[in-house]
């Protein structure tokens, strides 16, 4: 099995080296040609100068990219080069509806898709542990398993098409909630004059413990936000998610709170920083505390 993989940010790059561990990548391609390069470089394999060379070669593609716009560009690129038979794997996260239009457009040239985004930050790409949520046909996601078990350890069919879309927009949610109740508590924390490693290593062991306070507490404690999940993703994802919920005649009060939340940090300059630097708002809001 041939496999090809389009789109190398700070997931992406993690999801190549684990494909091309189990032996399955053949090339990679990126808009920024240098980064493709480089890790074609680093592991033996083809940086084609175009997606359509990569398609042409791959019998199947993973697409790791930013946005539904994105998403449905690079599937019309590849769509005239894919041999009848082959598949894509979108591990993007996306709106359920362009998951939806990219399958379409793939059916008609004899291509198999399936929407396939992934939770589990650049810690979960780069060890090949990342929860993988997959819509699309049954018989499909069979096909795939050994290319979603080379980037991830929970792999789970949740329907038709745009269901593993509809799975990531929950999970983005939750992330929604999850960061901002980190943040605050730890902003109390800090407030109270407790050592910022201590309650993170304590409550984590807790019933208030989470992947977040455990993994990205430590930032906050820094004060240093590296890239992980950039809040201009969140924030995209999280529109995504209000847009769903409108649609079904409802509102998520977290999601409407934390987009607000994110349009100030944006303006303040963070947004290709880690959603941990939502930190920096809750800690202004304890007498003394800065931004």
């Amino acid at each position: 099995m041939r496999c090809g993989l389009i789109g190398l940010g700070a997931m992406g790059t993690g999801m190549a080296r684990n494909l091309h561990k189990a032996g399955l990548l053949t090339g990679t391609w990126n808009r920024s040609a240098g980064k493709a390069q480089a890790l074609a470089a680093e592991l033996g394999c083809a940086a084609p100068a175009s997606v359509g060379e990569l398609a042409a070669a791959s019998d199947v593609l993973v697409l790791c990219v930013s946005a539904d716009e994105d998403v449905l560009a690079v599937v019309e690129a590849i769509g005239p080069h894919l041999a009848r038979g082959s598949l894509v794997i979108d591990c993007s996260t996306v709106s359920a509806d362009a998951a939806r239009r990219a399958g379409a457009l793939l059916a008609a040239r004899g291509v198999d898709f399936l929407d396939a985004p992934v939770s589990g930050g650049v810690e979960g790409a780069r060890l090949g542990t990342l929860a993988i949520m997959v819509g699309g046909e049954a018989a499909t996601f069979e096909r795939a398993r050994p290319v979603l078990a080379a980037m991830g350890r929970t792999l789970t069919h949740f329907g038709a098409q745009g269901a593993g879309q509809a799975a990531k927009a929950t999970n983005q949610i939750m992330v929604a909630g999850v960061i901002r109740a980190v943040a605050e508590g730890l902003a109390f924390a800090q407030a109270q004059g407790l050592p910022l490693d201590r309650t993170i290593a304590t409550l984590s062991a807790g019933a208030g413990g989470s992947w977040y306070l455990a993994n990205r507490g430590p930032f906050m404690e820094r004060d240093q936000y590296p890239a992980g999940f950039r809040v201009r993703l969140h924030e995209k994802d999280l529109r995504i998610c209000r847009d769903m919920a409108r649609a079904a005649g409802a509102s998520l009060p977290v999601v409407d709170d934390l987009l607000a939340e994110y349009a100030q940090l944006i303006e303040q300059g963070h947004a290709d920083e880690d959603i941990s630097v939502l930190f920096r708002l809750k800690r202004a809001l304890f007498k003394g505390g800065h931004g």
